[in-house]
């Protein structure tokens, strides 16, 4: 499973001192479980933040992007067809996936630290490809985007793990929720940046496109690369930070098995007194490999906790991402918003229509949804808020799908639909898009906590790629967009195993990373 670190030991420790050093690491952790809010968990948070603020955008624009790709690669038809933008929209988190269970198992088998910044550098040269992407003889646009958008997910998919991991494993156990949930929800922030660069970049360009008399709109074609090439620039931003960022304490002790490491880097990031006359001892812990691994798992205990962080994010995700990378397309099909000019006139209105429709989804429902999780985990407990949130959108999302035809009817009904949009939108960010962040990096012991987080949210990913899928071959039976509306129904049977799915979680509030994995 991981490299068995410390096996080369020569003798088992004497009990006498088997004990000692399971006290000063006893000790060692109490100093990270009970510290003071700090400057170090501020730089840890904006750190590891800013790449979810990244994922977030990176993921997202695309939404926006591929209706500016339709006018300018599809002419004819003015929008990407099915396939076309199935494929760039669900590359992404396929590489998402494969990242979350490279990265998750790499962080455990060499360490947080030696990973952390890799997938960013991954990000960063994806990213910036697909802004010079082109089409030729041998592959289309579509073709070249969908292999840099392939890579730039296994960058943001190693993103969840390690963020999670260093996030969770710095943390004081009181604020431990809020410190997590602060680091995710630098993602609504993501989300709404790449809307604002829409609105901001369509604006630049307004008489660019209104007097593009060209078949292809190549204002257009400069719009998507702008507005795909501004995810590089935070990313640039954080790499330094995360290079430097030292190993968690808890990898040190229970994987590198060096308490005087470990003490010295506490001491050293959270200002502590006390460490400095600890000796180059090695704590025997359990060590990681396949057989411990399939024997930890094996349990029904641990297994029950696995089954319970993956499938719920699975459920979760065929709503988030079936919704979040299609809600220009939503609200195209409801008629919100949709365009009443024609030629270039009628490009820019519907561009800057969608684009503007992102700012208030985000804004509405999105952001807020975020920081109502990030006032109550701590309090209320991260179940309680999961198991509401899948009650309420499953509530939803049977209100939106069974009442679609009537709601996209008259203009009141328009309104009334983006209110429960951003209802859900918000209930999804106050409710289970959080907490199956947090949970996964909470209940597993530190030998497989990043293994075991990658794998729930590969399974999210995994949701991901079923939704767009699924939207994809299905929304247009009957007719354009027709059946969006029993979609919205699908996505409310998934909420409803979404509770069921909780109940096998424990309650990860007030208790520290070693009594919740039993280490």
């Amino acid at each position: 499973m991981a490299s068995e670190k410390g096996s080369s030991i020569s003798a088992e420790p004497l009990p006498q001192t088997s004990y000692v050093l399971d006290e000063r690491r006893r000790a060692a952790l109490a100093e990270v479980d009970n510290a003071k809010f700090s400057w170090f968990h501020v730089k840890v948070c904006f750190v590891a933040g800013v790449g979810f603020f990244t994922d977030a955008y990176d993921i997202f624009a695309i939404n926006i992007a591929s209706t500016m790709l339709g006018y300018v690669y599809d002419p004819k038809h003015k929008t990407l067809s099915t396939n076309a933008g199935l494929g760039v929209k669900v590359a992404t988190p396929v590489g998402t996936l494969v990242g979350q269970l490279v990265f998750g198992w790499l962080a455990d088998v060499i360490g947080r630290k030696k990973m952390y910044g890799f997938e960013l550098m991954i990000i960063i040269f994806a990213t910036f490809a697909q802004a010079l992407s082109a089409n030729g003889p041998a592959v289309t646009i579509v073709g070249v985007l969908v292999v840099w958008r392939f890579l730039m997910g296994v960058g943001i998919g190693g993103d969840y793990p390690l963020s999670a991991v260093i996030s969770s494993e710095f943390a004081s156990t009181r604020t431990r929720g809020r410190l997590m949930t602060a680091v995710f929800a630098f993602q609504g922030w993501g989300q709404l940046s790449a809307a604002l660069i829409s609105v901001i970049t369509v604006a630049a360009y307004k008489n660019s496109i209104i007097g593009d008399v060209s078949p292809n709109f190549n204002a257009v074609d400069h719009c998507w690369r702008i507005l795909i090439g501004m995810g590089c620039v935070p990313g640039v931003i954080a790499l330094y930070f995360r290079l430097t960022i030292p190993e968690t304490p808890r990898f040190t002790m229970d994987i590198e098995r060096n308490i005087q490491q470990a003490t010295k880097d506490i001491d050293a990031v959270l200002a502590t007194n006390g460490s400095k006359s600890v000796s180059h001892q090695q704590v025997n812990a359990p060590v990681a490999s396949w057989a411990d691994f399939g024997a930890y798992f094996g349990q029904w205990k641990h297994m029950k906790v696995l089954i319970g962080t993956a499938y719920s994010w699975f459920a979760l995700d065929i709503a988030f991402y079936g919704l979040g990378l299609n809600s220009s397309i939503i609200l195209e099909a409801i008629g919100f918003g949709s365009a009443v000019s024609t030629g270039s006139r009628g490009v820019y209105d519907n561009l800057m229509n969608v684009s503007v429709g992102n700012v208030i989804l985000s804004i509405a429902g999105l952001i807020p949804g975020y920081w109502a999780s990030f006032f109550l985990i701590d309090s209320w407990g991260r179940k309680p808020i999961q198991l509401m949130g899948f009650t309420l959108l499953a509530a939803l999302f049977i209100v939106m799908g069974f009442g679609y035809d009537a709601l996209k009817g008259s203009d009141s009904g328009k309104k009334a639909f983006v209110f429960l949009y951003c209802l859900a939108n918000f209930f999804q960010n106050f409710g289970p898009n959080v907490t199956t962040f947090v949970i996964p990096g909470e209940v597993y012991p530190t030998r497989y906590r990043s293994t075991a987080h990658g794998i729930s949210a590969a399974s999210g990913k995994l949701g991901a790629i079923v939704a767009q899928v699924g939207f994809a071959q299905l929304a247009n039976i009957g007719g354009s967009n027709a059946f969006v509306g029993h979609i919205l129904e699908i996505f409310a049977l998934f909420m409803i195993t979404g509770i069921f799915s909780t109940l096998l979680l424990p309650e990860t509030k007030g208790r520290s990373l070693e009594e919740l994995s039993e280490d």
